[in-house]
């Protein structure tokens, strides 16, 4: 679940009006980023390797390259994250061999690459500090300072919602009236699920318990791991807060039948945006183009500047460059480029990819971003306001991305799946747990 973009993120978010003349009359670096030139006028193939959608489009390749003619770009794109994930993985225990020039790597995978640090390049300089959010930057610097990624994005959580589901249970449907509606904690999100489901009951308040988890799990600072004096594991079966969480949303999502059930990414979830089988959503600036493939000829959802809890963040990758790699400058010039403010602002318009870049995230272009699908929402705007409003980022230590699958995984069995009660999945889940952590 908390694997960014999968394959459903194959969406086409065209809508997305975003003014990008002032940033698109060539392939001048940004002044804060790194001289995007070659080492050479050497003849070299650079391989970009990513998952899912990036926003990275050919016309944006061929800028690059007519700037350096020396270039070419070749882009692999795998159709899941965990694809790449396990590619990456499986490479570097072999040594790097095989690896593309550029590496895209998620941010919940950066524990497992940094205790590898030596086989990636270092990307810090003078010029990257301030570049990106301060905990954009901490997720992929090593204890000893060395930068292991340029970011590409971030994914802060707004809600989408259906305004005509909305009018239905008789709640406010405009965008102030669901934000004053909605403002306040995860308990108040479920009163209000529980109104909605008093007028509408055949249609679940949000899609699936697991991406509640999930959002709940991002907005904790320790979720499987203490930092004090050193890192350590949590025991799933002594971790209280995740236990508390677990209850708690299946509560919600069970008992009290909020959830419509839905595994998100599977079939029958993709099925469900035509159906209406549920009004509300954790919407990442990214699940725009998601909603707005699976959702195609709709045209009541919208997006709120509001989240349950205050604010949280599910997303972010990086563009990394092995030290394996034939052509490290060169790959290190174009991650640079790709991950310039302009290139962000590029990549947003095409798929909604939240920029990680200051600058970019300050532009005129992105404060006028709207999105024609979500009722012509101020989008650039919103999406702004909740990333200023994510206060806490979760410590990711190296077995938060395996510790949250199985949790995730325990929460779909009783809401998906229901092949097992919240109790025994629970056992199952400290059973997994303990498998991977002794």
């Amino acid at each position: 679940m908390q694997m960014k973009k999968l394959a459903a993120l194959t969406a086409s978010i065209a809508s997305l009006a975003v003014v990008l003349s002032a940033c698109s009359s060539g392939a001048t670096p940004a002044a804060n980023s790194p001289a995007a030139s070659t080492a050479s006028n050497e003849k070299v193939e650079l391989t970009v390797a990513t998952f899912n959608e990036f926003g990275y489009t050919d016309a944006m390749f061929a800028e690059y390259t007519k700037a350096h003619p020396n270039v070419t770009i070749k882009q692999k794109k795998a159709g899941k994250s965990q694809e790449a994930h396990d590619n990456i993985i499986t490479r570097l225990a072999a040594g790097g061999s095989g690896l593309a020039d550029i590496e895209a790597a998620d941010s919940d995978w950066m524990p497992e690459l940094k205790p590898q640090a030596d086989k990636f390049a270092d990307l810090k300089s003078g010029d990257t500090d301030g570049r990106w959010l301060d905990w954009v930057s901490a997720q992929a610097t090593t204890t000893d300072g060395k930068l292991l990624g340029y970011g590409t994005d971030i994914g802060p959580e707004a809600t989408c919602y259906r305004k005509d589901l909305f009018a239905k249970a008789g709640l406010p449907s405009d965008r102030a009236g669901v934000k004053k509606l909605l403002d306040g904690d995860w308990n108040h999100y479920f009163t209000v699920g529980k109104q909605f489901k008093a007028k509408v009951p055949n249609v679940g308040w949000y899609d699936s318990a697991g991406a509640v988890m999930n959002a709940r799990v991002q907005q904790l600072e320790n979720p499987y791991s203490s930092t004090k004096p050193e890192e350590t594991v949590i025991p799933l079966d002594q971790n209280t807060q995740i236990k508390n969480l677990y209850d708690t949303t299946l509560q919600a999502s069970v008992n009290d039948k909020l959830s419509a059930g839905l595994g998100q990414w599977g079939d029958d979830w993709m099925a469900a945006f035509q159906k209406g089988s549920f009004a509300t959503m954790q919407c990442p600036s990214w699940m725009l183009g998601v909603i707005e493939g699976a959702a195609a000829g709709q045209t009541n959802w919208d997006v709120a500047s509001t989240f349950p809890g205050g604010g949280g963040n599910w997303g972010g990758s990086y563009l990394t460059v092995p030290a394996a790699g034939k052509h490290v400058e060169e790959a290190k010039a174009l991650a640079a480029w790709l991950t310039a403010p302009e290139q962000q602002l590029k990549a947003f318009a095409s798929k909604g990819n939240f920029p990680s870049q200051v600058q970019a995230q300050s532009s005129p272009e992105l404060a006028k971003a709207t999105n024609k699908f979500f009722n012509n929402a101020p989008t650039g705007t919103i999406f702004a306001e909740r990333a200023k409003a994510v206060a806490t980022q979760p410590f990711k230590g190296e077995h938060y991305f395996a510790l949250n699958t199985i949790v995730g995984e325990a929460i779909g069995r009783v809401d998906v799946d229901k092949t097992d009660d919240a109790a025994a999945s629970w056992q199952k889940a400290v059973a997994a747990a303990k498998e991977i952590t002794g």
